[in-house]
């Protein structure tokens, strides 16, 4: 039983730039920024600010964890480089949490059990993340393991099944897709809790985001 507490949960992989101090289910501590492209200006005022409203000490903290991708690279990287950060400093270890699986098990929380769901965001112009789940007793299962399929193709699903993201499809309006994208710091703890046992990392020096794709940099055409 993972028994590291409290967390510093940081989650950077889209939008938004959220930490979160966990305790437990009935008492934590969290705080979002939704800013674009302010990620590396925020967030260490944003980990100070949550300690303050916490009144805990970073020498207590029992462990961190961190929005491990897919998500944005830039993002990713700030969250992750934040994290090493930190655990170093202070002897701590990092879980690196599956970003679609914490939002997966957010989602699960909210929905009826056996409920079919998709989530899809946008890696680029070209392509999407894209996995699905059922909900089980307030958890989920993969129906589909998260892969990249190409932007706009169609995608078989039936009326009753809800998407999730950033993401579009041609066959697909987008009234349909909810834009819950991300997972809240929050739920990056609470995955943590429930099944981080078997992901921490004590040796950090090679720890890095599950991009799921390998960055590249595209040439400009002149």
């Amino acid at each position: 039983m993972f028994d590291k507490f409290p967390i510093l949960a940081i989650e950077t992989s889209q939008a938004s730039c959220g930490v979160c101090i966990f305790f437990d289910d009935d008492k934590f501590y969290e705080i979002n920024v939704k800013l674009k492209n302010a990620h590396a200006e925020k967030i260490f005022e944003i980990i100070d600010s949550v300690f303050k409203i916490s009144g805990i000490q970073l020498s207590e903290l029992g462990s961190i964890a961190v929005s491990a991708g897919p998500g944005s690279f830039t993002g990713l990287r700030i969250g992750m480089s934040a994290a090493k950060g930190i655990a170093f400093g202070h002897s701590l270890p990092i879980i690196p949490v599956p970003t679609f699986e914490a939002l997966a098990f957010q989602i699960s929380n909210q929905l009826d059990d056996n409920r079919e769901f998709i989530i899809a965001n946008k890696v680029n112009i070209e392509e999407v993340y894209f996995a699905k789940f059922k909900v089980k007793a307030n958890n989920y299962i993969f129906v589909q393991e998260l892969q990249i399929k190409k932007s706009f193709d169609t995608i078989a699903v039936n009326n009753d099944c809800l998407i999730f993201g950033n993401a579009a499809f041609s066959n697909i309006s987008s009234e349909r897709i909810l834009p819950e994208s991300y997972p809240k710091p929050e739920y990056i703890a609470k995955w943590t809790k429930c099944f981080g046992e078997e992901k921490v990392q004590y040796n950090l020096d090679f720890l890095q985001p599950n991009y799921h794709k390998e960055f590249t940099v595209r040439d400009i055409k002149k």
